[in-house]
């Protein structure tokens, strides 16, 4: 037996965002409103309307048809003061949903069709998170992304930038865009450059393409994350890879069903990857192109698979220990957040309910050794464990 959880618990738990892209999360009244200031044309002015054509909903087909709404988003990222304001409601509305460290990601080549310099793209985007963390408190990093359908040149540019920006808020390198016919390993170039200075590099992979392209995305590229690596399920071999040396996911579930990475809530293999004991974390992607937080994908992870708030708790901490941020730093970080997890527990007036025992019913096959998980019921929280055990 589980105790249905509300989303407004969830919502004060402290979480990370780890896997969001900046131009992908506006809101969309500031679409419309940096529209209007830029003289930019949208395909509407009626805001219903247009947010029917941002977002994925259940018109999306594929990976490919839901990059198109990134057409509208991007057509008003052309200027200092936009990716400044975006940055920074990016964050504001991450900490108001209970996230205490987000890490921002984007290209910032797409957002120079006015003449911006890629350093004024960076710093700007900087800028709007700086003021949220003076603001809030809210803790942030920034991702620069290479984008696998361009050429390997301008890859490797990015590469340059996240090098320049080291220690100045960038905190890592991702290839992004559509996996299909765009092997990872062609931008080799850029991640020896990233791991030759010391820089930590993600990569969106297993999101449209099969287990091969998370295969060259560790062992090509040296990606110390996986962006979505939902068919990772198809390759128990590589599962277990990435289990035992504790590469983290950055799974966006209700993203990887609006793209049919997965089919379903049911055929998504993520509560399998939580079960089998792999390092998941739990992310938005695209904030307004999905319509989503990160309180709601962990409460539809919740309502679809029974997470316990345990479960949770655990995910939550899985997030923190996957942060691009120096060891000391997360260290002082997880005793925080552990301390702050410990506080909440499951209302004494929560409903009792069941997840329904077909749940893994159409989870495709894996070829791996018994995966089953018994849940037990919530416990009061135990005395903080020592770091060095939790940080691992």
């Amino acid at each position: 037996m589980e105790t249905e959880l509300s989303l407004e618990l969830i919502q004060k738990l402290p979480k990370t965002d780890l896997h969001v892209h900046l131009d992908g999360s506006l809101r969309l009244e500031t679409v419309t409103d940096l529209a209007c200031k830029q003289g930019v044309k949208l395909p509407t002015e009626d805001s219903e309307e247009l947010f029917r054509l941002i977002y994925a909903g259940e018109v999306c087909n594929s990976l490919e048809d839901y990059l198109k709404a990134f057409d509208i988003t991007l057509s008003v990222l052309q200027t200092e003061e936009s990716l400044e304001r975006t940055a920074f409601e990016l964050a504001e509305d991450a900490w108001n949903e209970g996230v205490h460290h987000i890490e921002v990601r984007y290209a910032p080549m797409l957002h120079t069709r006015k003449g911006l310099r890629l350093t004024t793209v960076v710093e700007a985007v900087l800028r709007g998170l700086r003021m949220a963390k003076r603001m809030y408190g809210i803790r942030y990093g920034l991702i620069l992304c290479g984008i696998r359908s361009m050429s390997t040149e301008s890859s490797l540019r990015m590469a340059e930038l996240c090098l320049a920006f080291k220690n100045r808020g960038v905190v890592g390198f991702d290839l992004a865009g559509s996996e299909v016919d765009n092997p990872a390993a062609l931008h080799q170039k850029a991640f020896q450059l990233i791991l030759s200075n010391n820089i930590n590099c993600t990569a969106h992979a297993g999101e449209a393409y099969g287990p091969e392209s998370i295969a060259q995305a560790i062992h090509k590229c040296g990606a110390h994350r996986i962006g979505h690596g939902t068919r990772l399920i198809e390759n128990g071999d590589l599962l277990n890879y990435v289990n035992d040396h504790r590469i983290p996911l950055e799974v966006c579930p209700s993203s990887n069903i609006q793209t049919k990475a997965a089919a379903t809530w049911e055929a998504h293999p993520i509560d399998f990857f939580v079960d089998y004991g792999l390092r998941v974390t739990i992310n938005t992607d695209n904030r307004l192109i999905t319509d989503t937080t990160v309180s709601k994908e962990l409460w539809l992870c919740h309502k679809h698979y029974g997470w316990s708030l345990d479960q949770i708790k655990e995910i939550l901490i899985a997030g923190f220990k996957s942060a691009f941020i120096s060891y000391r730093e997360k260290a002082d970080l997880l005793k925080e957040i552990t301390a702050e997890l410990g506080k909440f527990q499951v209302p004494n007036d929560a409903e009792v309910w069941q997840a329904g025992p077909d749940r893994h019913l159409n989870a495709p096959p894996v070829q791996v050794s018994d995966a089953g998980c018994a849940t037990a019921a919530p416990q009061p929280a135990p005395d903080p464990v020592p770091v060095t055990d939790i940080i691992r």
